[in-house]
């Protein structure tokens, strides 16, 4: 009986245990979020175009001028069903090659009407630098700056080479273009690279109107090809990984007014020469320790070395304000345990005083180090790789570093102002993902990148706080980092926030490597069409793109902006 009433327990107890398990679900199971879809890119090849190679359904509609009959020379493709897309740009196989030609584009949103036809224009300028492995390695291609289109899921895209006459004497595809029709120029209407690179030049019949109807088309670089970017769904890191909290400044340099520098007999200026530090005992008049004044139960140790009399220093006092190895002695001997007066005689193992004031030479030197380490600036708020989606997996591993950050060089994307500032994080995967699959970079090519809105957002890998080198200004990224805001600023003008966050982050950037935000240095260049390999050129420390590169980057509105961006991060940082 009591065997049958255990076995009759267990049953039912393991029935009961059983029972919540079937009931609820797992702690793994029901915290299970939806995994975000990576981003991808879609390759179409732009082929010669025939004389009816394109759909007038797509290059016409309705509202639109009809286009013009394709040359023979020219390349391109109708898409109209593509999977969605959101930024496109073109690339060729070699990217010494340059794009002697027109490339324009037009895309159909989802579920809505056909854009314009808007420009993009060549990338060389924002690049590694020419000797770079990266630059010089076998993924590494040519390409045009990328536009972003929004949720598209229709393209079309021609390239018309230079020197070729359309059939309407138009110069091509330019009549119908209306590069900035858009409102934002696209990347056509003032592109990183159009001062100098001549590829808008059939724009107003420039070329064309010289060379005349017979002129030959000059050669396009091999491989051309469509790349449409789709930048997935943006991942939500854990909230400790997403953004980078502002921080306060370093603590003040012992220099700084806040901190003032000890005096020559120690103490801090403005004190009085007989107060001393908290918890040690005061000496009175005599210069005897108050506790000596009780009885001792045996009598003190004479003093073996003599003290020295009073010195005075054969150069005026300077006050000091920066601490180094030239302080000055005290000009007050220490009293003598055994005696309340110092002796009427100098020691005869006294040592000739060290001068209170460093040779002129010296003392310029160590001013400057020191007053260079006293500024410092906050960090402001970044958001990081992770918070804004950056697949880790696309890039090259590893890093690579310069010795230090001298120059921060300021740059736009060129790729419109239509996004929202919740849409920059897909902007940057796109952006990213361009630079490692389309043109074979190792990694995001800016060092930071900020929004419309002001926000900044973390670049290439390997540190925030490091001088990581980037691909942002060919021929000088080395010992520099780029700042990209997003858009184009030829003819409209950056956002006040975008311009304050500029001088935030290079404020505390460069306050990392002592260099003033107002002032000059020197880099050696590269190579470039601007400067020479080996020449070595002055720039200023917050510089635009166009001072190292014959470029209209970062746009004329930005690049008037530079100015108060040196006297707001110089302030920040307490100069």
């Amino acid at each position: 009986m009591r065997a049958y009433l255990a076995s009759s327990i267990g049953v039912a107890c393991t029935a009961a245990l059983a029972l919540p398990l079937a009931v609820y679900p797992g702690p793994a199971h029901a915290r299970a979020a939806p995994i975000a879809a990576p981003g991808s890119t879609q390759s179409l090849p732009l082929l010669p175009l025939a004389a009816d190679g394109l759909d007038r359904s797509v290059t016409a509609p309705s509202g639109d001028a009809p286009a013009p009959a394709p040359a023979p020379a020219d390349r391109g493709i109708a898409a109209p069903r593509v999977r969605p897309f959101s930024l496109v740009g073109v690339v060729w196989d070699q990217p010494s090659a340059d794009l002697r030609g027109r490339v324009q584009v037009r895309t159909r949103a989802v579920g809505g009407a056909w854009s314009p036809w808007r420009e993009l224009l060549p990338y060389g300028d924002e690049a590694p630098d020419p000797d770079s492995p990266e630059l010089r390695g076998v993924r590494a291609h040519g390409g045009t700056a990328p536009l972003w289109v929004g949720a598209s899921d229709g393209v079309q895209a021609r390239v018309r080479p230079e020197g070729v006459v359309a059939g309407d004497g138009g110069g091509g595809a330019g009549a119908d273009a209306g590069a900035g029709a858009d409102g934002d120029g696209g990347a056509g209407a003032g592109g990183g690279a159009s001062a100098d690179a001549g590829a808008g030049a059939a724009a107003d019949g420039g070329a064309v109107a010289d060379a005349g109807a017979g002129a030959r088309a000059a050669a396009l670089p091999s491989g051309l090809r469509l790349e449409l970017i789709d930048p997935g769904e943006t991942p939500a890191p854990s909230p400790d990984r997403a953004v980078l909290r502002a921080l306060p400044a370093h603590p003040a340099h012992p220099a700084h007014p806040a901190h003032p520098a000890p005096t020559a007999g120690g103490a801090a200026p403005g004190a009085r020469p007989s107060a001393e530090a908290p918890g040690k005992p005061s000496r009175g008049p005599s210069g005897v320790s108050r506790r000596s004044a009780r009885p001792s139960p045996r009598p003190s140790r004479p003093s073996i070395r003599p003290s020295k009399p009073p010195v005075k220093p054969p150069w005026p006092s300077v006050r000091p304000s920066w601490p180094s190895r030239w302080s000055a002695k005290p000009s007050s001997p220490r009293p003598s345990r055994s005696s309340a007066k110092p002796l009427p005689y100098p020691s005869t193992h006294a040592t000739p005083a060290t001068p209170s004031t460093p040779p002129v030479d010296v003392l310029a030197e160590e001013a400057t180090k020191a007053n260079a380490a006293r500024y410092s600036a906050p960090r402001p708020s970044i958001v990081t790789r992770a918070g804004w989606g950056a697949d880790e997996k696309i890039r090259e591993t590893g890093h690579v570093y310069s010795k230090t950050v001298k120059v921060a060089f300021i740059h736009h994307t060129v790729t419109g102002n239509k996004y929202s500032c919740s849409q920059a994080p897909s902007v940057l995967r796109s952006i990213y993902r361009y630079h490692v699959k389309s043109l074979g970079w190792r990694d995001y090519g800016y060092n930071f990148t900020i929004d419309k809105c002001g926000k900044i957002y973390e670049g290439r890998s390997g540190g925030v706080t490091k001088a990581v080198r980037g691909a942002h200004t060919l021929g000088f990224n080395t010992n520099s980092m780029g700042v990209a805001v997003l858009g184009t600023f030829s003819a409209k003008k950056p956002s006040a926030k975008a311009v304050k966050a500029i001088a935030k982050l290079t404020a505390w950037k460069l306050g990392l490597f002592k260099r003033n935000p107002r002032g000059t240095t020197h880099l050696v260049s590269g190579g470039g069409n601007k400067y020479k390999k080996g020449a070595n050129v002055k720039l200023h420390v917050i510089a635009g793109h166009r001072d190292g590169f014959a470029t209209e980057c970062p746009g004329k509105d930005l690049y008037k902006k530079l100015g108060s961006v040196r006297k707001t991060a110089a302030r920040l940082q307490g100069r």
